[in-house]
């Protein structure tokens, strides 16, 4: 028989991948919780894994801003809780997205569905945080009557988060104001470049002084690391999709699989 208090079991609700430990398994879900258990209450925080390891969370939205969730308490309708933080504008987000572009490793990675580490460095060096650093950054609210910052059913909502962010990097950008589909659409229009492009030679005169030896351009280009590879089928993400379908599906999707199979093949002379 359940005690006083006990929250009130959920049939279909969110539960949480892991049973014991830390709860997050891709650099990005863990950066997050690593800064909120750096400032949050640990009591309630303790409190909050467990409601999601029990299923508590009734549903997760995540929009430009802010997360919404319903989780089910002792009482018989579940509390409303809203995860806020503080709106990046379309004037920084045409900066992040100009940076993004001019790199090529980024504007490939991300073309690919991957998330790079370094990208905070990119938010960072704009003046801009991806993720909330501080308490002060992470607006939580919850209509329960428990003042904790966080309660116990904001905290499991900031848990399922995490796992969220695991199964799709692209919500730390939504939650920020740009779904995955703007991010990308403004990477493929944007001109492409990168300051620190390894193939880029700087011209210099030929003189006779210098004829034996080999143009600095030149050295640099031989002692430069290579680059990192290029992900199969780049071209198919930056370029602009061709109205063309097949059995309903873009081209892009069709061909996909044949770039990766070439990639996958090692090339011989025979």
């Amino acid at each position: 028989m359940p005690h006083y208090g006990d929250p009130i079991e959920v049939e279909d609700g969110i539960r949480a991948r892991t049973a014991r430990g830390s709860i997050g398994a891709r650099w990005w879900s863990r950066r997050f919780i690593d800064l909120v258990e750096s400032f949050a209450d640990t009591g309630r925080l303790r409190r909050g894994r467990a409601y999601a390891r029990k299923g508590q969370v009734v549903d997760l939205h995540v929009a430009a801003y802010e997360v919404t969730a319903r989780v089910q308490g002792s009482v018989e309708e579940p509390y409303e809780v809203a995860l806020g933080i503080d709106a990046i504008g379309d004037a920084d987000w045409r900066r992040v997205e100009a940076e993004l572009a001019s790199r090529a490793v980024f504007r490939a990675r991300l073309l690919a569905g991957e998330m790079p580490p370094e990208i905070e460095d990119v938010f960072a060096g704009l003046g801009l945080s991806l993720f909330p650093a501080s308490a002060a950054d992470l607006h939580l609210m919850c209509d329960c009557p428990d003042w904790g910052d966080p309660c116990k059913h904001a905290a499991a909502v900031l848990y399922l988060l995490a796992e969220s962010f695991d199964d799709d990097p692209f919500l730390i950008l939504a939650w920020n104001g740009r779904t995955r589909d703007e991010l990308l659409t403004a990477l493929r229009r944007a001109p492409a470049g990168d300051a620190s492009d390894p193939f880029e030679v700087e011209d210099e005169p030929l003189t006779a002084e210098g004829f034996w030896t080999p143009p600095t351009g030149l050295a640099r280009l031989r002692d430069r690391p290579p680059a990192p590879p290029v992900p199969p089928g780049f071209i198919l993400q930056i370029a602009e999709p061709p109205p063309v379908k097949i059995r309903r599906r873009p081209l892009t999707d069709a061909l996909q699989p044949a770039y990766e199979a070439l990639a996958a093949t090692p090339f011989t002379t025979d």
